[in-house]
């Protein structure tokens, strides 16, 4: 346990908001990027291998030298487009916490599993958290980990997948779990987009006052 958090932490010491784009406001800033994304099918863009979600990940890791912390749930792996909203549905009217596996991935690419991470947010001011847009909000698997780690003190940037649900309520649902976070206002872009308007992600990172 202490070998794993040990090797994780010496990795996450290089790395931070230090792409080329905004590496003179973000040098003195460690950045995370939180998502959950699901891959399989998906409306409008049919059956795809990399969720709409992780794509915008990867790109704001890019843009600003950001860590990732993937919500990584099976429960949905497999599922044709219709149950997958019928059972969403249904978690978010029960306000169910589904089970996760937090994943990080470190800027050099290096994927790591550790059984306690807690400590670790520590290492970060910025953080963006991003979903898909379920019924309304991000799916209740990210409200598992909402209620799993403390990011109050932290500036937290949310920002959402859809096809037609803009940001929804996801802002108002981060400042509630985090009162104590100076969370800013989000970013939406469609799913059907994000491969090929990486531009517009670019367009928010650098207007971002950070």
């Amino acid at each position: 346990m202490r070998k794993i958090l040990f090797t994780l932490l010496a990795a996450l010491t290089i790395t931070g908001c230090n792409a080329q784009n905004n590496k003179a406001q973000m040098t003195n800033n460690k950045c995370l990027v939180v998502f959950f994304s699901h891959a399989g099918e998906n409306y409008s863009v049919g059956n795809i291998k990399v969720g709409n979600t992780k794509i915008v990940a990867d790109y704001i890791s890019e843009l600003t030298g950001a860590d990732q912390f993937e919500i990584v749930t099976h429960k949905y792996d497999g599922m044709a487009y219709t149950p997958l909203t019928e059972l969403a549905q249904e978690e978010a009217r029960n306000n169910e916490r589904p089970a996760f596996e937090p994943q990080i991935t470190t800027s050099n690419g290096e994927i790591i599993k550790p059984s306690n991470v807690k400590e670790l947010f520590d290492r970060y001011d910025i953080i963006f958290i991003g979903g898909p847009i379920w019924w309304g909000t991000y799916p209740q698997v990210m409200f598992t980990f909402f209620d799993t780690y403390d990011l109050n003190g932290k500036t937290i940037y949310p920002f959402t997948t859809h096809e037609g649900s803009g940001l929804g309520s996801v802002v108002n649902d981060v400042r509630k779990a985090y009162p104590k976070a100076d969370v800013k206002p989000g970013f939406s872009i469609y799913g059907h987009e994000v491969r090929t308007n990486k531009a517009k992600v670019e367009k928010w990172i650098k207007g971002l006052n950070i």
